[in-house]
């Protein structure tokens, strides 16, 4: 798995929670963006990428999406680790 090369922004607090359970998961970005779009939300990688960065804000759709696909609730996203 690749490991970040830039440094997190502060354009939202879900992120890195996106991120990291995203990875323990063993699910690829890629395929966690081909997921979303199954699930009606099109989304490309570039700001698929700078959202879990922190680099741009969420929606709440994404939000909503995202923890379907991860299988955790809304609020798992936002704790604080």
């Amino acid at each position: 798995m690749k490991t970040r090369k830039q440094i997190y922004g502060d354009k939202n607090i879900v992120g890195k929670n996106i991120e990291r359970i995203r990875k323990s998961k063993g699910i690829k970005q890629k395929d966690f963006i081909a997921q979303m779009q199954i699930m009606g939300y099109d989304m490309n990688p570039t700001s698929y990428s700078k959202l879990e960065g922190q680099l741009r804000s969420a929606t709440d759709k994404e939000i909503f999406v995202i923890s379907k696909i991860l299988g955790v609730s809304m609020e798992k996203l936002f704790e604080e680790n």
